[in-house]
């Protein structure tokens, strides 16, 4: 009797489980890790706030940092929960970025797509199935942080219930769709999933900056629509009496819809592999050369190195922009807000306590302005972390992919090959890091603002081993993961880190806790410089994680 024939497994009967099981880790990763991160701060308002004199006190303080957050409620669990993530929750941008980057360009550039479209699927079944999982992958990951913060209210005395945890995951899950769908359309316009990557990153700060505008300088609420993330904060589900805008999350699923529905439109009707022309711009979108991997007359080709920088140049360049841009727009508007705070300080009968409040924050220091500063700079080492993972991503995807096949065929050994790469992203970070600095000294200049220079290059300069450690991690995890897998352990990684750091001293954790995380050897450099005894340990450990890494690839097997 014949054998029974297997039956395919179900994920893998059509498109749509298919990418959807890809996105188990990061489903599992970003959820649990955001949710603990919302968390976090909730069990730290009774340690910080144990007084109604200090509860007042900072509730008034928070104003002051309204570049972060609108204070609303900040004397309560979800309030200050609110208030105290902040901006940083938008750092789960990053995944629907690098999954919309890659989503289809990704795939044509390793020519699985080909393989994909001989099956007897239109483009548009197929694109319609893949974006339906990452959206339905964000509602899934909106159901688990919303269920966190929920059970978070629920130990520490919150006044929200289950269904505004639910809101505000689903709050937060639009604005990762409207990410994805900004990067989805950039993809149509380049050739390399990485140049989508790092233009949308370079947006997604843009949009921070813009959204900071009204909440710094008066009369300019007009100025910060034009960013999605004015109607993320509309919503605020986990403060009761602020509650939810319906309006602003149905105007961020609409945007989400058109940004979507306007890539998959460009998609179905231009040729796989190439990319949209723009009328008048001839030179945005190239023709593609015969070979991606020895193009002909390049004056990369001279060594691997060269060539990754290369490849590299576009999504430094807009990563470059946009933390630069940062670091100089918060120079330029701190002397505003220590002005208020000043006024607010010399008033306030309990102004030991604010001040006291304002250093818990800001990372301590005697000087206002550099205190500020000190709180604002604590996200550049995360921004820069974050763009290590979009270039390392690409080294995973090619390596899973055969892409570096062609290269090892030639007489070079793979250890130099994965030094190349590697030596062309600490170049790139190096040149992040340097124009940040004169980016922010030539904003102090004109400004104004008086800041320890020596203190400033160290805070701009001491991030680029954070960096390099991000990095270096990836390439390791990337010697036993494939690319879905690696780019979600490493980003979850990151999360972790900065709750460590970012929480930790607020809870009272042990130096061994906070130790496990590389921004406590960062420290607070712009206040009380760099502690070059604590930042060589991340150098160690980021050398050894390369040392692994490349004895593992020079040893793993290349075939899938």
């Amino acid at each position: 009797m014949a054998r029974a024939r297997k039956r395919r497994p179900v994920l893998f009967s059509s498109v749509y489980l298919k990418t959807l099981r890809d996105y188990r880790v990061a489903i599992l990763g970003w959820g649990i890790g955001m949710g603990l991160v919302i968390v976090s701060p909730m069990a730290s308002v009774g340690t910080l706030i144990n007084t109604p004199a200090a509860r007042a006190t900072l509730a008034t303080l928070a104003a002051q940092f309204a570049w972060n957050a609108e204070p609303v409620a900040a004397g309560t669990v979800g309030g200050y929960a609110t208030f105290k993530i902040g901006i940083f929750i938008f750092l789960m941008a990053v995944w629907p970025l690098l999954a919309a980057s890659r989503m289809l360009r990704g795939e044509e550039e390793t020519g699985s797509l080909d393989v994909l479209l001989s099956l007897p699927r239109t483009r548009l079944q197929v694109a319609l199935q893949k974006v339906a999982a990452m959206w339905t992958a964000l509602l899934v990951m909106a159901a688990v942080i919303g269920g966190l913060a929920y059970l978070g209210g629920v130990a520490f005395k919150g006044d929200f219930n289950l269904i505004d945890g639910w809101l505000f995951g689903l709050n937060l899950a639009l604005f990762c769709a409207v990410i994805g769908g900004v990067a989805l359309v950039i993809s149509q316009f380049t050739l390399e999933r990485g140049t989508a990557a790092g233009v949308t990153g370079g947006l997604l700060l843009v949009f921070i900056v813009v959204d900071m505008v009204h909440r710094v300088i008066p009369n300019t609420d007009w100025f910060s629509h034009v960013s999605p993330i004015y109607y993320y904060n509309l919503s605020k589900p986990l403060i009761p009496s602020y509650g939810t805008s319906a309006g602003g999350m149905f105007l961020m699923l609409a945007l989400a819809a058109v940004l979507t529905t306007a890539a998959i439109a460009l998609f179905a009707r231009r040729d796989i592999g190439d990319a949209v022309r723009v009328p008048g711009l001839g030179g945005f979108a190239r023709p593609q050369p015969a070979s991606r991997a020895l193009p002909e007359r390049d004056w990369s080709l001279g060594s691997v190195y060269a060539r990754s920088l290369a490849t590299i140049a576009a999504p430094t360049f807009w990563w470059t922009l946009g933390i630069a841009g940062f670091a100089a727009w918060m120079v330029v508007v701190v002397q505003q807000l220590v002005g208020k705070l000043d006024t607010l300080l010399a008033s306030s009968p309990n102004a030991s306590v604010a001040l006291n409040a304002l250093k818990n924050i800001g990372g301590g220091g005697n000087a206002l302005t550099a205190t500020f500063l000190g709180a604002m700079f604590e996200l550049l080492p995360v921004l820069l972390m974050a763009f290590a993972i979009t270039q390392v991503g690409r080294w995973s995807s090619d390596t899973d992919n055969g892409r570096l096949e062609i290269i090892l065929s030639t007489p070079q050994p793979r250890v130099a090959v994965l030094l190349g790469r590697f030596g062309a992203l600490a170049t790139a970070t190096v040149v992040i890091g340097v124009l940040t600095l004169l980016a922010s000294a030539l904003a102090a200049a004109i400004a104004g603002v008086t800041l320890d220079s020596v203190n400033l290059a160290e805070a701009t300069l001491g991030m680029l081993p954070l960096g390099l450690l991000m990095a270096a991690t990836g390439y390791l995890a990337s010697g036993w993961l494939r690319s879905a897998a690696e780019t979600g352990l490493i980003s979850f990684l990151l999360a972790g880190w900065f709750f460590l750091s970012f929480v930790g001293p607020d809870l009272k954790w042990p130096e061994v806790a906070l130790r496990l995380s590389p921004f406590y050897y960062y420290g607070t450099p712009l206040l009380h410089g760099l502690q070059f005894a604590n930042l060589a340990v991340v150098v160690v450990i980021a050398a050894v994680s390369l040392a692994v890494a490349s004895l593992r690839f020079s040893r793993k097997d290349m075939s899938p």
